[in-house]
């Protein structure tokens, strides 16, 4: 079976072939705001005007045409609701076109899924932490639960959001770990963990607040430490709480060597193991998107059209997995 796959959540737009489980094509189109976080409406115009050609790209990359394709996955959420129009409106048209199935796949499961398939994981805790999310996930009575997460705004949010008020251009993450590295006085800083959930929120007003105090490569290394700390307890707890000896570690976050060298180390002191998604598949991309659809239609999931619209606030427990 050939599935195509579109992502569309936020900054960029996907397409990803998948055949028999392998992928064949991961092309991609990023948008980049001039300045400030995504403007949706902007996001939006964006991936509109290079779905045609992202779409080509990949069909290039696998060596098939259109008519090769037997079935459609797309994002149906969660995500910015103008952004997940996109992936839907292509969906259904080449769904329509090719007479060929369809299926909404939920994104946050997506990353677990071509994750878990590309590190060898079996039943890990997800660390799942990205610019609007950051989840601490685990298979339980054929779902993925969330066991903890944020209750303001996600890691990447928050880094962002530190980036901004430094000068730093969208996204920050990479730019902020840099400085971080140069960094080495350890500047207190609000630590809020309530459970197994964590909240990011006071700790960027008050690195913002502290900006003229401290040098940014001090307040960059000070983030870090204190947010990865939260989120490495987080998912500590729940590996005790489950029993469980594996983590992955995937989203954009993932990418940064800090939060997995924590990760790591937890996980070793546990007996366990940590994993981290290849970068390509951390990043958002439409791989994911083709390679869970694909997992989903093999056990008779399938979307009509008439349920077929975007789900921006569609939640990791909401989805039955069949194959768990």
């Amino acid at each position: 079976m050939i599935t195509l796959g579109i992502e569309s959540t936020a900054h960029t737009l996907g397409v990803g072939i998948v055949k028999d489980g392998e992928v064949l094509a991961n092309s991609k189109s990023m948008y980049s705001p001039e300045k400030g976080g995504i403007h949706p409406t902007e996001a939006s115009e964006h991936h509109y005007g290079n779905a045609v050609n992202t779409l080509k790209n990949a069909l290039s990359k696998a060596g098939i045409q259109k008519e090769d394709i037997d079935s459609v996955a797309y994002s149906q959420g969660p995500g910015i609701p103008q952004c997940l129009q996109i992936a839907g409106v292509v969906g259904r048209s080449l769904s329509q076109a090719l007479d060929i199935p369809l299926v909404g796949v939920n994104h946050c499961i997506s990353h677990i899924e071509i994750g878990k398939s590309e590190t060898g994981a079996q039943d890990p805790v997800t660390l799942y932490v990205a610019g609007g999310n950051s989840q601490v996930i685990a298979s339980s009575e054929g779902r993925y639960r969330v066991f903890g997460e944020t209750i303001d705004i996600a890691i990447g949010n928050a880094l962002d959001k530190i980036a901004r008020k430094m000068g730093i251009p969208h996204p920050g993450g990479p730019e902020i770990e840099k400085m971080a590295e140069k960094g080495s006085k350890l500047i207190d800083l609000p630590y809020v963990v309530k459970g197994m959930d964590f909240s990011y929120s006071g700790m960027v007003t008050k690195v913002v607040r502290m900006l003229n105090k401290h040098s940014k490569e001090d307040l960059c290394y000070s983030f870090q430490e204190h947010a990865f700390a939260m989120l490495v307890e987080a998912t500590e707890r729940a590996m005790a709480h489950l029993g469980k000896k594996e983590v992955l570690i995937t989203g954009g976050v993932a990418a940064n060597k800090r939060l997995n060298q924590m990760m790591k180390e937890m996980a070793e002191a546990r007996g366990g193991k940590a994993y981290k998604a290849p970068l390509k598949y951390c990043m958002d991309n439409g791989a994911m998107i083709a390679y869970t659809g694909q997992k989903m239609l093999e056990h008779g999931v399938e979307t009509s059209l008439d349920n077929s619209t975007t789900n921006p606030n569609w939640r990791t427990e909401q989805v039955d997995i069949p194959w768990l």
